[in-house]
């Protein structure tokens, strides 16, 4: 296997040692990628703005710490998915109405789907489709927090599973497990809409 190259480590050096240009280069690439990750996440702009000024702020502040010992991207998405979830936990604990327990444990069993059934058109021109975009962000926010969040930095954002697990501080094990869960409720949710109703199969779950 090919290792990754870290294409902003000549930048990030440059900017470790006070070249605020190259900071500035490296905001300019991620910021915008960074509030699509914190705004699948939040759920609200204004928060998910914060997000990425409380985000750039610790990346200033603990550039010196950087090591390079995962890509410069993966670092900043890790900071930027604490900030989120710090927020999230801190949205929970002043909510006025109590959260529902979650049963669900990452060791149960992989979620039985309900409907199943061939796509009405092939699934790359349907992902290509602004509906469909939209149909995945409504999706990805029914989604339990822990499954949305390894999604999408393993999937949208494209980080390895080594990288997403550092991040969220997880086994790889672990997070290959939330993402296969991730990835099968989703599909479900997404077939009810895109599927086409006349293939449609009925599982027999007293037997999965």
């Amino acid at each position: 296997m090919f290792e990754r190259i870290d294409d902003d480590a000549p930048r990030v050096q440059q900017a470790r040692s006070g070249d605020l240009a190259s900071f500035e280069a490296l905001v300019e690439k991620y910021e915008q990628r960074l509030f699509g990750l914190a705004l699948r996440m939040v759920r609200q702009r204004e928060d998910a703005q914060e997000v990425v000024q409380e985000t750039l702020l610790s990346a200033v502040e603990h550039l010196k710490d950087y090591r390079g010992e995962s890509s410069f991207k993966s670092w900043l998405f890790a900071i930027a998915t604490n900030k989120a979830l710090h927020l999230l936990r801190h949205r929970r604990s002043h909510a006025t109405v109590p959260l529902e327990p979650r049963a669900e444990q990452d060791h149960a069993g992989l979620p039985h789907p309900d409907y199943i059934a061939r796509w009405r058109d092939n699934p790359e021109r349907l992902a290509e489709l602004p509906e469909t975009r939209k149909l995945l962000d409504a999706a990805l926010g029914e989604l339990d927090e822990k499954y949305r969040t390894v999604f999408l930095l393993r999937d949208v954002e494209e980080l390895s599973t080594k990288e997403t697990a550092l991040a969220l501080g997880l086994s790889e094990t672990n997070t290959k497990v939330r993402l296969l869960r991730a990835r099968l409720m989703l599909r479900e949710r997404l077939t009810r809409v895109l599927g086409d109703e006349t293939t449609r199969m009925f599982p027999d779950h007293a037997h999965g």
